[in-house]
């Protein structure tokens, strides 16, 4: 009865390994074993502990010694030892009998070099080893930056999913984002629900990091009826992997693949819909469980099959898969693929490089390593190491000494061990040179200095330069005064130095003359001014109206009613009304004044200036009324005072004309 059991640990537990196809003789039940009553408070992640699996006839502290592990695991790895066990399990009742059984897929067959090693598990120590922990360390250590792809997980949950199974399949699909490198920018993730119907949980563009896929796929719930897989498929061909759903189909190097999951025969075709999808350019991997049809995971997946097509007895040991998958969509790490580094291989991008341990270099093979002298390995000597044993010695350059800190150099200073200069000694390299003060000038022997002439040598003197014993001084050439920058000249100002001019001394060469102001002539004497008595305006002027004399010029002036413009020499016609009037009404200009005027309806006033409304109704009415009469009598009255005023205003105008003559 212990030996049963254990069989039933190994075949829940383990993953089968490697081995040639094989098929069963007899047929095998469709019933699975029985899972185990677990309280609704454990979380499903738990129903796969292998100690779930085992009879309850077995205790807790039950344990494999490591003779009868390893045989159990070699039977495992055989396909006459999954039969065995299978016999074993229907003779003892576990499987039902009343059903034929099906004739057996082949076994793992894509993961026949692939499948992570059971001798990783270590049974004698604590045989009841979470799945789920085993799943976290290799999640751990299998996670990759894989090539960026579009990625579609289509799993079955119809009626034939029990709902551990279901939580089983969900993990694997956890383990599978786990392993890869989510984002927008790099691999999308999108899930597609089937049984009769189809339900898409969500698409490649629904989210763009790791954890909220996790998140959506823990919260998928089976459908829980029949198997549609060609309608799964057919549904994401045609809204799962379309550019609107997410999918970058713009791009060649991002492939589109999907993973489907299904322990089940599907109920309609699925052989012309794969071959659309993968006409389609989508890379199909198909997983069968348990009761799947291995025939129509081949009509499904994409070639080669033995790349493609998946197959593992039960959804306990669904996670196996894991690694398969991240090999064949991340690949191998370079270095894991082989490498011809003699010490270190370390992985670079799509390629790796090889590095030597402590104490050797790459040699310029980039593969090989040679022990290395410590100055090779690092030192910190300014100039020169030399090797001494396992440690190194700092030298400098010739011309210079070693610092204190035994490291550093410093140029040696040959004028400091003695020289045989006259004025200056000058370090140069390992050598010296001799140079002078200013002043002087090195003698052919290298060594002694002679005073020199400076000006000879060069200078900034415009006109005159005079040696002054180690420099110079600049002068003048008659006529020229040195400027304060004491190197150029400037012609001497007589008339600045003093003159005896009256009015105005103006330079001639190296001399001076005299003018005089506007008005004045010059005397006989050439140096003083006499007033003019001439008419400026009898002379010559430039004035439109009037010239009258101002001193010895002239200034000119306007005619009344006109104003003298800007230059001072034309006259414009005034304007009285712009200047400034007081008429109630109407300005009117009137030669150099103004009239005002009212308009129509009223009359001017008698002081010219105001207006009253005119009263015609009263004349009109009746031109014998007093009324009228004493109208007319005002109307009259008031043409009489305009014409007076312009009577006067014609007589002031002829008494101006008349003065500006005598003027």
């Amino acid at each position: 009865m212990a030996s049963l059991m254990w069989g039933l640990v190994c075949v829940i537990g383990v993953v089968l390994a490697p081995g040639s196809f094989g098929t069963f003789s007899q047929p095998r039940s469709h019933i699975t074993p029985p899972i185990p009553q677990v309280s609704p408070q454990v979380p499903p992640k738990f129903y796969g502990r292998l100690d779930d699996n085992r009879s309850t006839d077995q205790t807790s502290d039950e344990a494999l010694n490591d003779e009868k592990f390893q045989q159990l695991q070699a039977d495992d790895f055989t396909v006459r030892g999954v039969q065995e066990r299978r016999k074993a399990r229907a003779d003892a009742g576990t499987y039902s009998t009343s059903q034929p059984l099906q004739k057996s897929p082949k076994l793992l067959s894509p993961l026949q070099d692939k499948a992570a090693p059971l001798g990783s598990w270590k049974p004698a120590g604590d045989p009841r080893v979470s799945s789920s922990s085993m799943r976290t360390n290799a999640a751990t250590r299998t996670n990759c930056r894989n090539r960026p792809i579009d990625l579609v997980f289509i799993i079955d949950s119809s009626r034939s999913v029990r709902p551990a199974e279901f939580e089983k399949a969900k993990e694997f699909l956890v383990d599978m984002v786990d392993s890869l490198a989510i984002g927008s920018d790099a691999t999308r993730v999108g899930l597609v629900n089937y049984a009769s119907t189809v339900q898409i949980e969500f698409l490649l563009n629904t989210y763009s990091d790791k954890s909220h896929v996790k998140q959506a796929l823990a919260r998928v719930e089976p459908l829980a009826s029949g198997t549609m897989t060609g309608m799964a498929i057919k549904t994401a061909m045609d809204k799962a992997f379309t550019m609107e759903a997410g999918a970058r189909a713009g791009s060649a190097s991002i492939a589109k693949v999907a993973i489907i999951v299904t322990d089940g025969r599907p109920q309609d075709k699925v052989e012309e819909v794969s071959a659309s999808a993968r006409a389609a350019g989508i890379e199909i991997y198909a997983v069968g469980v348990d009761r799947a049809d291995v025939a129509s995971l081949r009509l499904m997946a994409s070639q080669p099959y033995d790349d493609h097509v998946f197959y593992v007895e039960t959804y306990g040991v669904i996670e196996k898969l894991t690694s398969k998958f991240r090999e064949t969509l991340c690949g191998l790490e370079p270095c894991a693929q082989g490498h011809n580094c003699q010490h270190i291989c370390v992985n670079s991008g799509d390629s790796y490089n090889c590095k030597c341990r402590p104490g050797y270099i790459l040699n310029l093979d980039k593969k090989t390593c040679s022990r290395s002298d410590p100055c090779a390995r690092g030192n910190d000597c300014q100039h020169i190491c030399i090797n001494s044993d396992d440690s190194y010695t700092c030298k400098c350059r010739v011309g210079y000494v070693l610092n204190v800190d035994q490291k550093t150099c410093s140029r040696s200073d040959p004028c400091a061990h003695g020289h045989d200069c006259q004025h200056t000694c000058v370090n140069s390299d390992d050598s010296y040179i001799c140079k002078c003060r200013v002043g002087y000038v090195l003698n052919p022997d290298k060594k002694t200095c002679s005073r020199s002439d400076t000006c000879p040598q060069g200078h900034d003197c415009q006109h005159v330069c005079f040696s002054t014993g180690d420099s110079y001084m600049c002068k003048c050439k008659m006529g020229y005064i040195l400027n304060p920058d004491q190197k150029t000249c400037s012609r001497l100002d007589l008339c600045a130095k003093g003159h005896d001019c009256q009015h105005i001394c103006v330079h001639s060469d190296d001399s001076y003359v005299c003018e005089c102001h506007v008005g004045y002539v010059l005397n006989a004497d050439q140096k003083t001014c006499s007033r003019s008595s001439s008419d400026a305006c009898a002379k010559g002027h430039d004035c439109q109206h009037i010239c009258v004399n101002s001193g010895n010029s002239y200034i000119c002036k306007c005619r009344v009613g006109y104003v003298l413009n800007v230059d001072q020499k034309t006259c414009s016609r005034s304007d009285a009304c712009a200047q400034g009037h007081d008429c109630q009404h109407v300005c009117i200009n009137n030669g150099v004044s103004y009239t005002c005027k009212c308009r129509e309806g009223y009359v001017l006033n008698t002081d010219q200036k105001t207006c009253s409304q005119e009263m015609r109704s009263e004349i009109t009415e009746d031109a014998c009324m007093c009324e009228a009469q004493i109208v007319f009598q005002k109307k009259v009255q008031s043409t009489i005072q305009e014409l007076s005023r312009k009577l006067n205003e014609l007589s002031d105008k002829v008494n101006q004309i008349e003065s500006h003559q005598q003027y």
